[in-house]
């Protein structure tokens, strides 16, 4: 495959595609984000990175790069369940009705798209599936979740593979989707692995411990994982900054010691200064953009620029890095490319 990657972000896409070990080459990848663009030419020094406006491009732009293969994650903020809702009415849609109204004059042959829960009921998924029919492709869609691939993180995610006719399909549901994963990851698609696999174990960690004032306020409302959970939820690029829907923390003790401690929580509801101390015995803290990453399936050898470490070690830290999502879930689809 050529491939053009568009809305490529920090490089999640060019990660699951070199995963899938598919044979595919990319051409060309682009976004306008001029800090993400930074981490991904940081990883991939190799690939020509453009910063410009999807908006931008012609049929006749992109037929020149030779490419036969587009993949892309959308901006999902007009359809997230967190947002607005304003769907085509949200102008961050824009680039994406573009391609697909320049879609018919392109030369294609594989397409996937990512975007987030709730896109499937959109106006704009209707745009979609019309332009694809139209343009002579046959797709499939999918809600698709981590849990599902064996990784302890609950973030579902509506995703479309489609194919210029007249290749065709070889399966029409998720399991049979998930039978087509390649086999080192067979064994990890019923259960998924305990969080303590991905946690990081330097000292640096403490710099992450959620301060007093979020305990008083929010301590009640936090999901807490423990080393032996097997689920986290979904992680915002407000995660740090808020606290409450943006993603899990993390605490050291155990299931028993966390039931224990918020049972005696109760008796405390009154009383500031013993609340505060019981529930520090948990030692509660965020989650490390490195942990994030494992989450995310990132290789270990995924790096950031030193000027971005310096705002990533700042729990409020997640805007750029939290906008990608699971690759192993892309692996699969770009395996059945195949």
């Amino acid at each position: 495959m050529k491939v053009l990657e568009l809305y490529s972000g920090i490089g999640g896409m060019h990660l699951a595609l070199k995963e899938s070990s598919m044979e595919g080459e990319i051409i060309a990848s682009i976004d306008i984000n001029p800090t993400a663009n930074k981490v991904y030419a940081h990883n991939f020094a190799d690939i020509q990175l453009l910063n410009r406006n999807i908006q931008s491009l012609t049929p006749e732009y992109i037929n020149e790069l030779n490419v036969d293969t587009i993949l892309m994650s959308p901006p999902c903020q007009p359809f997230t369940r967190n947002g607005l809702r304003e769907d085509i009415n949200d102008s961050r849609t824009d680039s994406f009705i573009h391609l697909l109204n320049i879609l018919p004059k392109l030369n294609l042959q594989y397409i996937l798209i990512e975007n987030v829960k709730g896109f499937e009921a959109s106006k704009m998924r209707n745009i979609l599936v019309e332009s694809l029919k139209s343009s002579k492709f046959i797709f499939q869609e999918f809600i698709l979740s981590p849990t599902q691939f064996g990784i302890p993180n609950t973030r579902h995610r509506y995703y479309c593979l489609a194919k210029k006719l007249p290749k065709q399909f070889d399966f029409k549901t998720n399991e049979l989707v998930l039978e087509k994963l390649p086999e080192k990851y067979l064994n990890n698609v019923q259960q998924p692995y305990p969080i303590s696999m991905i946690l990081d174990q330097d000292t640096y960690t403490d710099q992450y411990i959620i301060s007093d004032e979020i305990l008083q306020k929010r301590a009640i409302s936090l999901d807490i994982c423990h080393c032996n959970s097997a689920r986290s939820c979904c992680f915002t690029k407000s995660y740090g900054r808020y606290v409450t829907g943006t993603g899990s923390v993390y605490t050291n003790k155990t299931k028993e010691e966390l039931d224990v401690v918020f049972k005696e929580l109760g008796d405390y509801q009154q009383d500031a200064s013993n609340y505060l101390k019981c529930i520090k015995q948990l030692q509660l803290r965020f989650f490390t953009p490195r942990e994030v990453c494992r989450l995310m399936c990132f290789p270990e050898s995924f790096d950031f620029p030193k000027d971005c470490i310096r705002s990533l070690k700042n729990p409020g830290l997640f805007k750029y890095f939290i906008t990608v999502n699971n690759n192993l879930e892309r692996n699969t689809f770009l395996w059945n490319f195949k």
